[in-house]
């Protein structure tokens, strides 16, 4: 597999592909209250649109690479919309969440987007200091846009 990025974190960044959707999905499991179904993410694969970025690192007992999560977004046009981020709950606060969203954008700078968009949950503090900290802006609420549990969404953005 071809490294798209590698940050000082050391962290290994490449695109899915669909031997990955196993350890995509164990993240997916215990990192959303409402995980995505394994069609939807095997669907994300196929789309020209959709991209699949994951964050790995040397396991140093297995000596392989082990998973530490994952970006999915689209590119339509020119803006990159943002649909999920996720980080194994055993390697959070190492900075596996920026490195991914680092590669997200570069990505989309490099396909000329203009703008970056997404949605989160209004309880997701974490996600929400992440993303303010890389000069997302909040321009609106989506109400009860989590119609699981009713919670709002706010609605962030990002001049590229």
């Amino acid at each position: 597999m071809r490294r798209l990025v590698e940050d000082a974190a050391q962290f290994a960044i490449r695109r899915m592909v669909a031997e990955d959707l196993p350890a995509v999905l164990a993240i997916e499991q215990v990192a959303f209250r409402h995980p995505w179904s394994p069609e939807l993410v095997k669907r994300e694969l196929t789309h020209e649109w959709s991209t699949i970025l994951l964050a790995e690192e040397l396991d140093p007992r297995s000596g392989g690479m082990r998973l530490l999560g994952f970006s999915i977004f689209w590119v339509v046009h020119d803006e990159l919309h943002i649909l999920n981020v996720a980080t194994s709950p055993d390697h959070r606060r190492r900075g596996v969440g920026r490195s991914l969203m680092d590669a997200t954008l570069c990505w989309a700078r490099e396909k000329k987007c203009k703008l970056a968009t997404l949605e989160l949950r209004k309880s997701n503090e974490a996600a929400l200091e992440l993303y303010k900290s890389l000069s997302f802006k909040q321009v609106g609420i989506r109400r009860k846009y989590y119609v699981d549990e009713g919670e709002d969404a706010i609605v962030m953005v990002l001049d590229l």
